[in-house]
């Protein structure tokens, strides 16, 4: 059975299109789930969400501080209640050698600044996969190599 010419060639397409597309988001998934971040990246990727939401950094720069410092579960955002209401903190003993230290307000200041930043990477990461297809795409209708799949 033949294929017309038209109907063959929106079918090579979505060929084209659908072979470059999975392994494309596979990959990005894998790279994704395979990454591995170190202490010190962590630092530096949540203490600025930190800071900008109000939570307050207190240095390591006494023995008493250090060994405190030094007790707790390092890059974790961990609370307890203190005076009637929750207390949070943050031990970073990598990079800044400090305890950010925050309240309730600071905590769900935190969790915006967290969730916009999770949005506007994912709507980058998106971009950037359209951006390729689109390009993949491009690149394949304007090839000159038409001739051989007549």
């Amino acid at each position: 059975m033949k294929i017309p010419h038209n109907n063959r060639r929106r079918y090579l397409t979505r060929t084209i299109i659908s072979i470059l597309l999975v392994p494309m988001v596979s990959l990005a998934a894998t790279s994704c789930a395979t990454q591995q971040e170190t202490p010190i990246e962590r630092a530096l990727r949540i203490e600025p969400m930190l800071s900008s939401a109000g939570f307050q950094a207190v240095p390591g720069d006494t023995p008493a501080r250090k060994a405190q410092l030094q007790s707790l579960t390092p890059l974790e955002i961990r609370f307890t209640p203190y005076d009637g209401k929750m207390h949070y903190w943050f031990a970073d003993p990598y990079h800044c050698k400090c305890i950010f230290s925050g309240n309730q307000e600071a905590y769900a200041a935190y969790v915006r600044v967290w969730d916009h930043q999770r949005i506007t990477n994912e709507e980058e990461m998106t971009a950037q996969m359209n951006e390729a297809v689109a390009q993949k795409t491009m690149t394949f209708m304007v090839s000159p190599a038409d001739e051989i799949f007549y």
